[in-house]
């Protein structure tokens, strides 16, 4: 599927989010440790916007490991990074999120942006981050949740069924992709649930930062 909607992937996650998606990104590559030298690895790279966005905004991040399962979204971020001069400090990988096949702990920060409620098996996706970490790495994790205002719930709801389906598939010509979208927002961890999930994975000072009234989630977690 992500194979499928790569080519205006991006497109339609600016279209979609009125332009809140850079804003999102924005917020968490400026939460990386400023102050040394990282080694960073962006799981769920996908067409490589928060890759993009964490080079761009951390010049001390020395390397950075993008990883996808889908080859065709790698491909997209290939010609993205190539516009860029990141293209000595980056490196594309295929590969698993839940099992990438990377040493462990390898990596200073990990990052993961709208990836992990795609993921079949969430716990064992984060306990692959947590492996990967070098004690005290931090894991910041991007994710839709739910407004918890209700009246804003309902909207926000009405919006995901009805027209990101919708205009899914007038951009893309994909209308199953987004029919997808929504139902994995909905059916996605509780914030509160996700926070837990991440404790029982070895995370220790774990956190959730709302971010647009609810609707995505900034989660953030230690490696001791």
């Amino acid at each position: 599927m992500f194979d499928r909607i790569a080519p205006t992937y991006s497109l339609l996650n600016h279209i979609l989010s009125f332009g809140r998606d850079l804003s999102w990104r924005r917020t968490l590559a400026d939460a990386l440790d400023k102050d040394r030298e990282l080694k960073l690895l962006d799981l769920a790279t996908g067409a490589g916007d928060l890759l993009i966005s964490l080079l761009r905004r951390n010049p001390n991040v020395a390397t950075a490991v993008g990883l996808d399962i889908s080859e065709n979204m790698l491909t997209v971020c290939r010609r993205k990074i190539a516009g860029y001069k990141f293209t000595g400090r980056v490196t594309l990988v295929h590969a698993d999120a839940a099992c990438t096949g990377l040493p462990d702990e390898s990596f200073d920060v990990v990052t993961m942006g709208f990836g992990i409620r795609n993921t079949p098996d969430v716990f064992n996706t984060l306990a692959e981050i947590h492996r990967v970490l070098k004690p005290g790495g931090t894991a910041f994790i991007l994710e839709f949740s739910l407004p918890p205002n209700r009246i804003l719930r309902i909207a926000y709801l009405v919006y995901l069924r009805c027209f990101v389906p919708l205009i899914g598939c007038l951009v893309s010509r994909d209308r199953t992709a987004y029919r997808y979208l929504n139902k994995t927002i909905e059916s996605f961890c509780r914030i509160e649930d996700f926070c837990d999930l991440m404790r029982k994975a070895g995370f220790s000072e774990v956190c959730a930062e709302p971010q647009t009234f609810g609707i995505v989630s900034l989660y953030k977690g230690t490696r001791l």
